[in-house]
């Protein structure tokens, strides 16, 4: 999931960038595969992940003809992930990126001032100068505006697709036969800056990547048209894509700059049937991008 995709892909895209990993793992063999694939980048700090009880997994059914996938989600360890497992005393970060809403069930419950245990401790992060990024999970239910909508209050940077954005905001963003809504993307932007995010607003989707940045600009990088045979696989695309634009504000970039980083990591992430064995380094991903463009 979030953590294991997209703190991968960051570091591959720069072996450079201090990463800190933060979550709960199982004492189990998926546990242990877990930890031995995050060792493998130097760069990566795995001293906050606890290990206990069973792993989170997913099972992924793909449709062969229509591409459709189906997720189905044994919470795991995440369901226990809570406040006490953020150590701000000994968190040195500029950047906390929260991935997923929706999943965390115990961080998904309420909370009578802030409206959820994540907005409390997003709330909690910015209080301590750290600025706060979240990524929601695509689910076919009701929970977006109970959940995602008191996280945004406290969010600088919120990166997620057209499904999640619409069900959020309640802009329709695509047509009942799938044609995508581009007309409608500045409304559902506006409204989640309008919910409270300070920074970027951005939403990525196969056709586009849309965005507004710290002065409410509009920004529109299209897709690439990818050679034939070029996708091997789509699981991870689109935390490959967050990665891509989490490293861009990282590095200082705009956001039209982030969005094509972005859109250049997902390229990458598609050429492999794994979620983040086609990543490369951002140097070399901008290269696939420029070539392809």
């Amino acid at each position: 999931g979030s953590v294991c995709n997209t703190i991968v892909d960051l570091a591959k895209l720069d072996p450079e960038m201090p990463l800190v990993a933060v979550g709960r793992t199982g004492d189990d063999e998926a546990g242990k595969y877990i930890m031995e694939k995050l060792r493998e980048h130097k760069n990566i700090d795995l001293s906050h992940v606890k290990i206990t009880g069973v792993s989170s997994f997913t099972l992924v059914m793909a449709d062969e003809y229509s591409k459709q996938r189906t997720f189905y989600h044994c919470r795991g360890g995440n369901a226990a992930l809570c406040e006490e497992d953020f150590d701000w005393d000994k968190l040195d970060v500029d950047l906390l990126h929260i991935g997923y809403i929706l999943l965390l069930d115990t961080l998904d419950e309420e909370d009578p001032e802030y409206g959820t245990k994540m907005a409390k401790l997003l709330s909690e992060a910015q209080k301590r100068g750290i600025k706060t990024s979240i990524d929601v999970v695509s689910e076919a239910g009701d929970r977006f505006r109970k959940l995602v909508c008191p996280a945004m209050r406290y969010t600088d940077y919120c990166i997620i697709n057209e499904v999640e954005a619409s069900a959020t905001t309640g802009v329709e963003l695509r047509t009942e036969d799938g044609t995508l809504l581009k007309e409608n993307m500045p409304a559902a932007l506006k409204k989640m800056k309008e919910l409270g995010v300070s920074t970027w607003a951005v939403i990525h989707c196969p056709e586009v990547g849309y965005g507004l940045d710290e002065n409410d600009n509009l920004v529109e990088v299209p897709s690439l048209k990818l050679p034939k045979g070029w996708i091997a696989g789509t699981v991870g695309a689109g935390d490959a894509f967050c990665s891509g634009v989490l490293y861009g504000a990282w590095k200082g970039m705009d956001l039209k700059s982030a969005i094509e980083m972005g859109t250049a990591s997902a390229v990458c992430s598609l050429s492999q049937p794994g979620a983040t064995e086609g990543m490369r380094t951002a140097e070399e991903a901008m290269k696939v991008y420029n070539d392809l463009r």
